[in-house]
């Protein structure tokens, strides 16, 4: 899978571009870990992600680790993957 361009919104082409590229393929290598999902479906879930890192990036947030986890932990929010409900606990 190829990776997409940054958006135009990131102010910064250079140094933060790079940091929020690398952040992306991050998050979308440990997602597709995850499960299995057609190409349709990585192919959504890059673009939430590139959208979703550029707002924090925006923001201010400009570490790698904390846009990794992040990113990710938006896709599993997203997909209802964390819900600890649907996981079958009960907290008993």
């Amino acid at each position: 899978m190829a990776p997409e361009q940054i958006p135009a919104s990131i102010p910064d082409r250079s140094a933060s571009a790079a940091t929020v590229q690398a952040a992306i393929d991050r998050v979308m290598m440990t997602y597709d870990l995850l499960a299995t999902r057609t190409d349709d479906e990585r192919v959504e879930a890059r673009e939430r992600v590139i959208d979703y890192l550029a707002k924090l990036h925006a923001a201010g947030e400009t570490d790698l680790d904390r846009l990794t986890v992040c990113g990710l932990t938006y896709l599993r929010e997203r997909d209802g993957s964390i819900d600890s409900v649907k996981a079958g606990f009960t907290g008993l």
